[in-house]
């Protein structure tokens, strides 16, 4: 996720700018850059890499001087890491900086070049928006932006500069965030509150297809149409560590609510015409359709998210598939052809046992697709095909949002490989994606529906000493995620077995009040499952249920019952991890512990 900037007053505005984009590198990290009104001109100073690099391209090239300008700091969805991809962006009179996704960016494109508009320099949809804000700019900056923004779909912010405006800067938004901090006769834009929090603790709040227009030290609001606006005022009560949280207690809260954007932000660029389309990543029909065997390798979350895939994969394409750790993999010697690919799912894409796996199939000649969160990591570099989650830079040790993507794209994933092996009907096909397009919208829902239940049901766990998760089917992979989130951050013991295996030993370690949370979300087992919550409530086991909404499970089975909404089956595990999410947030809470940093571990392994 891309984080913008703004700035009107009386400091130096390069080095406020820089300043700003620092409190949001968390948001996109891989290239960055300013523009700045230098007597009367748009200066554009930008780089690939980290502010640090453009600090020094500054030093050695020269700083642009002014007092108003824009900034931006790039997590890359269009377009490889690049000091031409990196923004600000120009037309012939209008540049801009940009967060969020233009998901009818090619239609524009064309819609530009055949009137014309051929001065492309970058792959980003980014530079078609500010071409599409100068093809439409007649003098009338407010009419410009309303014309341009009722051709763009997709969730967006932008900052804008307009050449013959000096010292002026506007702003927009729609749906990505977006406010505005009001200082001593000066005026900023931000993604978030950390940005300003050094200079200004007041600030607006901008919302939907509301228009800011900063000068000479003060903002106006209006609406698309013109209409002027008053906005309240706003005043962040909170220190600049609390504010990096986005008023968040903890980083793991925070990305827990990032969810439902960074799903969207992965998925939308790689759906075309309601089908998925993973031809950016170097995936074409033709590898899929010839695929004998699948190997999905990673470590912790990320092999979970790979059970998961391994489930839908087989179902829907028929494929066979096997899902290894990634420390194992390699030392079974493992059978591998030309006509087999390797899937490594790694969050930073610098995972030592991963990497070994990667080298280890090109050198057998087998097919290498990376599923990673960084851009330019080892292993994105090295694989034969690579998509890429873009839900940002995670900060807390847990994983969730990036677990929450991998999934994604894993759905994305059996989605086209079941299309291009004609097991799934193209009808079909689109009704999948369909669903998994609506999911943003359902994880948000599941949050706000189940937090508080979950809030409670925690504090029945952190007397635990141990427990189990057990589950069947999509239920079981998700169970495995459930129980590793719950022992990473609360430090309780915890394990996940398939329902069905509880009879052949582990039910023999159930005693009086022990925690039992079952994962029922897959109706057709449902009867199945129900059938083992008994089993382990008939020997003193406090049994929790994550069910859907309408799931009809005996009462006097269940000492607590957490529902979500009920969508197609398949999809469930997007939905069903929020309250597994939640329940060992609020258990690492109620027991006093560092959420975000939990003992022992470390945020990326890059050691065997």
């Amino acid at each position: 996720m891309c984080g913008i900037v703004g700035y009107v007053g009386p400091r130096d505005c390069a080095d406020v700018l820089v300043s700003a984009l620092t409190k949001l590198e968390y948001r996109g990290y891989d290239s960055a850059g300013i523009a700045v009104f230098e007597n009367g001109k748009i200066e554009v100073a930008k780089t690939k890499g980290r502010l640090a690099d453009l600090t020094e391209k500054m030093e050695k090239e020269g700083k642009p001087q002014g007092h108003a300008g824009i900034g931006h700091t790039r997590w890359a969805t269009h377009g490889e890491p690049s000091d031409i991809n990196s923004h600000p962006h120009s037309g012939r009179r209008v540049t801009i900086v940009h967060n969020g996704i233009i998901e009818n960016y090619k239609q524009l494109k064309q819609f530009l070049i055949e009137n014309d508009r051929t001065e492309f320099l970058s792959d980003t949809d980014t530079e078609v928006v500010a071409q599409l804000l100068d093809f439409y700019y007649e003098g009338d900056p407010i009419r410009c932006i309303r014309r341009t923004l009722h051709e763009l779909r997709g969730s967006f912010a932008l900052g804008i500069v307009f050449a013959d405006r000096p010292e002026t800067v506007y702003a927009v938004r729609c749906e990505s965030p977006l406010i505005v901090g009001q200082g001593q006769d000066e005026v900023f834009i931000a993604s978030d509150v950390p940005a300003i929090i050094k200079y200004t603790k007041e600030y607006y709040l901008l919302e939907q297809g509301e228009i800011a227009i900063l000068k000479n030290g003060s903002v106006d609001f209006c609406t698309l149409h013109g209409r002027k606006l008053k906005k309240e005022l706003l005043f962040a009560d909170w220190d600049e560590d609390s504010a990096e949280k986005g008023g968040y207690p903890h980083y793991m809260l925070k990305e827990i609510h990032e969810q439902p954007t960074a799903v969207k932000t992965t998925i939308t660029p790689r759906i075309e015409d309601g089908l998925p389309d993973l031809s950016e990543c170097g995936i074409i029909f033709g590898t899929l359709r010839n695929l004998k065997n699948i190997f999905i390798v990673a470590c912790g979350t990320a092999m979970h998210a790979g059970m998961v895939g391994k489930y839908v994969i087989e179902k829907l394409a028929r494929v066979p598939v096997t899902v290894d750790i990634a420390s194992e993999f390699r030392y079974r010697d493992p059978l591998l052809t030309h006509d087999d690919l390797i899937i490594i799912i790694s969050q930073s894409g610098e995972t030592a046992d991963s990497k070994a796996v990667l080298s280890l199939a090109k050198s057998r000649g087998a097919k290498t697709l990376a599923i990673v969160n960084v851009k330019g990591s080892s292993i994105a570099r090295e694989a034969d095909m690579v998509i890429y989650t873009h839900a940002g830079p995670e900060i807390a040790v847990a994983s969730t949002k990036a677990y929450m993507v991998q999934l994604a794209v894993m759905y994305l994933f059996a989605f086209e490989t079941a299309l291009a092996k004609g097991k799934l009907e193209e009808k079909e096909c689109r009704r999948l994606t369909a669903a998994l397009l609506k999911m943003p919208d359902v994880i948000e829902k599941t949050i706000d529906k189940v937090v508080d239940m979950c809030q409670y049901v925690s504090t029945k766990l952190i007397t635990a000493d141990s427990l189990l998760y057990i589950g069947r089917g999509l239920d079981y992979a998700l169970s495995m995620e459930g129980s590793l989130k719950l022992k990473e951050i609360s430090y309780i013991h915890s394990e996940s077995y398939a329902a069905g295996e509880l009879k052949h030993g582990t039910i023999s370690l159930i005693t009086e009040g022990m925690p039992v949370i079952a994962v029922a979300t897959q109706n057709t087992l449902l009867e199945k499952t129900v059938s083992n919550i008994k089993e382990v409530k008939a020997r003193g086991a406090m049994t929790i249920v994550i069910c859907d909404e309408e799931a009809d499970i005996d009462a006097d089975a269940v000492d607590y019952m957490i529902r979500i909404p009920k969508i197609n089956e398949t999809l469930m595990p997007m939905v069903a991890t929020v309250p597994m999410q939640l329940l060992a947030y609020y258990t690492s809470v109620n027991k006093g512990n560092d959420v975000d940093k939990p003992r022992n571990l470390a945020k990326s392994v890059t050691v065997e």
